[in-house]
């Protein structure tokens, strides 16, 4: 059965939006992990635009389960991710101009850039993990560096309808049976829901989905009503 691991990085981008205090991804991590979760995601942007330093230094101190760092192959955070060394570290592309991750990284065109990050990881204990797209020669081209674990992007299954989408999953599974071929830990994550999960969780070997903005988007609609009727109550009982 795959493990699941809770990305927390939309809770920081809220309190980012207002450069506050709240709501705290250290606080949704440990609520995640009450929920079950065996690991915790975050991706420590070069921007900060959500995660920043301070979390991640927490974290690293709190969070009891697993620890998923992602990153690019950047000088600034790899060092960050040396010394505060997470569970594992899952090398992601990046770009200032996208919303989220639009696809994954280019180990072929870019083999002399991400070779040098995994080694440096990898020598201060830290096991790797490539975020990739379906492709063959990129997923042997990652095999080639001795990683630990490739996590398939299934950001095009997650958006594909009908025939489509059951042809996107093929695509899917025979990459997934590649990996596991390899010798390689299959993980799997962008995209999935409620909706579309069960598919990709039931491939043989899978071993672990990153999931975030579906299960915080669903936290923060069951959520409401609480959270509402406390803060009436305050109000109700000022003064008394």
């Amino acid at each position: 059965m795959a493990t699941l691991g809770v990305n927390v990085d939309h809770v920081a981008t809220v309190r980012e939006a207002r450069k506050t205090y709240e709501p705290d991804p250290v606080w949704a991590a440990a609520l995640a992990e009450l929920g079950g979760a065996d690991g915790i995601t975050i991706h420590l942007r070069e921007d900060r635009r959500h995660i920043q330093n301070r979390d991640l230094q927490v974290m690293r101190e709190t969070v009891a389960v697993k620890l998923n760092l992602e990153l690019a192959c950047a000088e600034d955070v790899l060092a960050i991710a040396t010394e505060t060394r997470p569970d594992q570290a899952t090398l992601v592309p990046e770009s200032r101009a996208e919303v989220t991750t639009e696809g994954g990284l280019d180990v072929v065109g870019q083999y002399d850039s991400v070779a040098p990050a995994v080694e440096r990881l990898q020598s201060a204990g830290i096991p790797v993990a490539l975020f990739l797209d379906p492709s063959l020669p990129q997923i042997e081209a990652g095999a080639k560096l001795g990683v630990q674990a490739i996590e398939l992007h299934t950001g095009s299954y997650a958006l594909a309808k009908g025939n489509a989408q059951a042809r996107e999953l093929e695509t899917l599974r025979t990459a997934g049976q590649q990996i596991r071929q390899l010798g390689i830990q299959l993980h799997a994550g962008h995209g999935l829901t409620y909706q579309n999960v069960q598919a990709v969780a039931a491939f043989e070997g899978m071993e672990e989905l990153n999931i975030g903005h579906s299960i915080i988007s669903r936290a923060l609609l069951t959520g409401i009503e609480t959270a509402v009727r406390e803060m009436k109550r305050l109000i109700e009982n000022a003064g008394n």
